[in-house]
């Protein structure tokens, strides 16, 4: 069997002998354990990227790196993941979707624990500062394109089980995967990292990789037809079987879904979104414990309330738009875009009290979970046919990657350029990166209402 064949989307099998209670009974089953192993499984995907955020602090404190290192060591994820994005969106379309989404994060956890061993070889003195950079850099940008093979297929499988008039509503439940992976990776590899060392925290992110590979082998399924079910539009009464068979290509919908002028617009939106989003995600930690004089264990405890939140931001975006506005999704991205760039204001410019930093994150999750929701996949494909699911999220996500290793970059040399040496003691100053973040998130709202309008009309 060649690696395409493996890959290459299910045939349809025998159909179900059943009644069509039995049938349905199949199908709410397996459309659950498809659920559940996307968003557990992407969950650790999360890990497995976010393992870096929360070592920046005890790196710089070795001298293994220094941040403008860790900025392109960061940006290299990101870039190669924005390209896989769209690479792998369109991939996605015509895959086997578990075999395609196990296998992204088997690469992923296997790129982690590489460079957990590598730390551990340079703390040994056996690799020199340059060595440990390229190298490094070489093993996240491959983690980034791996992780860019995990939402793709997740999404997809909603797509594919879940009917038009529900699927918002179990995409929230879905996006709330991101903030569950935040979550995890800040308390769990921060432990690890606290109890252990920074290389140990990238060793338990890959194990946390190999829990999702077997999570999602066991209970993902590629598509109904695959299972002797009609198609997804057949069986939940939204098409007819004779309807079913006059679609477009997947190629010729992936092309439509590249001509669409809205598809690009939320893109640009959720770009400018995913700087500021990444601001905290890679860098609050290390603000809290600069500008704010945080230890790592309080410091990682206030931005893992932005991931926690954002799992009820996320979950009822999905449900709200579903059941209260019809499917009007820009409503509540345009009111959630002005949270985001207000919470992170006080986040930024508050004092070090531990109260109002809480306060800044909670506002902060609740809003990104929308964000991601709505600006970052789901305003897309619902404009978009079903075969072109992971073209329109490889065009969004592709941009919004660019925009977040972009971030990565100008934050890293913003902050390099005003750090200071006091009594051999080196300061951080984030002024001006604060600007620069607020600024984008701000530019991420105004593209949202101009969304909006276009939509109404």
């Amino acid at each position: 069997m060649s690696i395409l064949s493996y890959f290459r989307k299910s045939e349809p099998s025998a159909p179900f002998a059943g009644d069509d209670e039995a049938r349905m009974r199949l199908y709410r089953k397996l459309r659950l354990q498809s659920f559940i192993a996307g968003t557990v499984g992407y969950s650790l995907y999360y890990v497995c990227r976010t393992s870096l955020n929360v070592v920046k602090q005890p790196i710089l404190e070795s001298g293994a790196l220094d941040a403008s290192q860790l900025g392109l060591i960061g940006s290299a994820l990101l870039f190669a993941y924005a390209i896989g994005k769209f690479v792998n969106g369109f991939l996605a379309d015509h895959s086997n979707i578990k075999r395609f989404m196990a296998a992204g994060l088997c690469v992923s956890a296997v790129a982690n624990l590489l460079v957990g061993l590598l730390g551990l070889a340079n703390g040994g003195g056996m690799v020199g500062n340059m060595t440990l950079f390229v190298v490094f850099a070489v093993m996240w940008g491959l983690n980034g394109w791996a992780q860019s093979m995990g939402a793709p297929p997740a999404i997809i499988a909603l797509s594919r089980w879940y009917p038009l008039s529900i699927r918002g509503t179990f995409y929230g439940f879905f996006s709330a995967s991101h903030n569950l992976g935040e979550f995890l990776s800040f308390l769990f590899v921060g432990a690890v990292v606290g109890i252990c060392g920074w290389q140990w925290g990238f060793v338990g992110s890959s194990l946390a990789g190999v829990i999702g590979v077997v999570i999602i082998v066991c209970l993902l399924h590629d598509t109904p037809e695959s299972k002797g079910l009609p198609p997804i539009g057949v069986l939940t009464g939204e098409e007819t079987a004779e309807e079913s068979h006059h679609h477009a290509s997947t190629s010729e919908l992936q092309r439509s879904a590249i001509r669409n002028p809205l598809v690009w617009v939320l893109a640009l939106s959720s770009a400018f979104m995913y700087v500021s989003r990444y601001a905290i995600n890679g860098w609050g930690v290390l603000f809290l414990q600069e500008a704010k004089g945080y230890s790592l264990a309080a410091a990682t405890q206030v931005i893992s309330v932005n991931a926690l939140l954002g799992i009820l931001g996320t979950v009822f975006s999905g449900w709200l738009s579903d059941r209260l506005f019809h499917g009007r999704r820009n409503v509540l991205a345009s009111g959630f875009g002005v949270l985001n760039t207000l919470a992170l204001a006080l986040f930024l410019y508050s004092g070090n009290g531990m109260f109002v930093n809480l306060l800044s994150m909670v506002f902060f999750g609740m809003a990104i979970g929308v964000l991601i929701c709505f600006l970052g996949g789901l305003m897309a494909i619902d404009i978009v046919p079903r075969e072109a699911t992971g073209a329109a999220l490889g065009i969004v996500g592709m941009a919004s990657y660019v925009g977040a290793g972009l971030q990565d970059i100008i934050s890293g040399w913003l902050i390099d350029s005003g750090k200071e040496v006091v009594d051999g003691v080196t300061r951080y100053d984030f002024s001006t990166a604060a600007v620069f973040w607020i600024a984008a998130s701000a530019l991420s709202f105004i593209l949202a209402l101009f969304v909006a309008r276009r939509s109404r009309r």
